[in-house]
């Protein structure tokens, strides 16, 4: 049947426009109600900072609370402690009013199972297909209630301080910043209560601001914070607080890659490692070589949290993540999580008494650039012969070390070309001229 709406991650889009409508929320929460909990049931919603949550929260919660569903709000709260405490909670499912990296005017909607995991495509796919049906308004004596969830933020930052163990940061001064988003409270709060020195930044949302220069997109500002304040390291997660990069004590940026490694190096140490190391076809080389060095197996999915998820599974491993910095430590929790990818390398530092930037030092990065494409409408770079030929030119400039990799966003109309190799300005120069090539066949 294929899906409409369901992207890699949820439904997205620009607000007032379809379908990120508040019509369009309604609908979606009754034929949620029908495919998850056609009985009654119970869903946890959170939400991010952006303005436009307050209208997409009451939309599904009157669509909830008419087709007979309790629902417990949440308020601002990352992604992941989403994801836990549907589990933790046992409620049917979870979700999430968030556009993630995206700018405010955009939002989105994404689910959890039961299970504290994201939805099968089939269950997207029965769900989408009750969207054209009239939302459900059961008799009143079955509707559902909705509360608050007060207890909420306490029970998640609990949980991520008992992910380091009996691991303490007193005397670290960190830089957090939550880009003014989902994060805002709770990370700064969980790092100051296991003893850092806390610096926040990008903690100060006002529905608008949301990622914008801050963040783990724009980290300039935590370079620059860290070394203005003499910090040990940074963390900037993203909007929803499933993504995190951070900063070593020389300004220096360390992205998802460089952070899989570091888990990755201390759970072979420790013997915890199980199964292969899981990035993306967009995970640069260096981790790949990094982890050979080791005899460490390392395996690329395709890009998206859920099939580096999958893969995991399939193979039984423990760590896998993107270059984003959405690091999934399935040892630990069900989802990508910002800020306990963050405590689990904070705990590095303290257990070995390394600095990031020591812990990071024996996977040499190659050069790699990144360009998005905007496009008319989502298409497949490959279909065009002339972007064929010019991947297929840049790739034999490469040879054996260097990759070339195009694909089309599953969240906005874009198509990214990342060209990849030993010699930085060989690989900046083939994906500009890549990067014009998708720009005539599509742009």
């Amino acid at each position: 049947m294929g899906r409409r709406y369901f992207g890699t991650d949820g439904i997205r889009g620009e607000v007032g426009a379809d379908p990120m409508t508040v019509d369009f929320a309604l609908r979606l929460a009754s034929a949620a109600a029908r495919v998850l909990a056609p009985k009654g049931g119970k869903v946890l919603i959170g939400k991010d900072t952006r303005v436009s949550g307050y209208m997409f929260e009451s939309a599904l919660e009157a669509g909830f609370v008419a087709a007979g569903v309790d629902v417990l709000l949440t308020g601002p709260l990352p992604t992941p402690a989403i994801a836990y405490l549907t589990k933790k909670l046992g409620t049917d499912f979870g979700i999430v009013i968030s556009a993630s990296h995206n700018p405010y005017y955009d939002n989105g909607i994404k689910f959890f199972g039961a299970d504290g995991e994201k939805l099968s495509d089939q269950l997207e796919e029965a769900i989408e297909s009750f969207l054209d049906q009239t939302p459900i308004t059961r008799d009143s004596r079955a509707l559902g209630r909705a509360t608050t969830a007060t207890f909420a933020r306490g029970d998640y930052t609990e949980f991520c301080k008992g992910t380091v163990g009996d691991i303490t940061l007193d005397g670290l001064k960190i830089v957090v910043d939550a880009s003014h988003g989902a994060g805002y409270k709770v990370a700064p709060r969980v790092v100051s209560e296991l003893g850092a020195d806390v610096v926040a930044v990008g903690c100060s949302p006002n529905g608008r601001n949301i990622n914008d220069g801050c963040g783990s997109t724009r980290p300039d500002l935590l370079k620059l914070t860290v070394t203005g304040v003499r910090a040990h390291v940074g963390m900037a997660l993203d909007g929803d607080g499933d993504r995190v990069v951070m900063v070593d004590e020389r300004g220096h940026l360390v992205d998802g890659d460089q952070l899989l490694y570091v888990l990755a190096c201390d759970r072979l140490g420790s013997g915890s490692l199980r199964g292969p190391v899981i990035g993306t076809v967009m995970s640069n080389l260096g981790l790949e070589l990094a982890l050979k060095a080791l005899d460490v197996d390392f395996r690329r999915a395709k890009v998206g949290d859920r099939h580096v998820l999958a893969m995991l599974k399939e193979h039984g491993g423990v760590l896998g993540g993107e270059t984003s910095g959405h690091v999934i430590c399935l040892d630990k929790t069900t989802t990508g999580d910002g800020l306990i990818t963050a405590l689990q390398v904070l705990a590095v530092m303290r257990r070995t008494g390394k600095s990031l930037s020591e812990l990071t030092r024996g996977m040499p990065q190659l050069p790699q650039t990144l360009l998005n494409v905007r496009v008319r409408a989502p298409s497949d770079p490959h279909a065009s012969p002339a972007v064929r030929s010019a991947v297929e030119e840049a790739e034999l400039e490469l040879g054996e070390r260097g990759r070339v990799v195009l694909r089309a966003s599953g969240t906005e109309p874009v198509i990214r070309v990342m060209v990849e190799g030993e010699d930085g300005a060989a690989v900046e120069s083939l994906a500009t001229r890549l990067a014009e090539s998708v720009r005539t066949a599509f742009g």
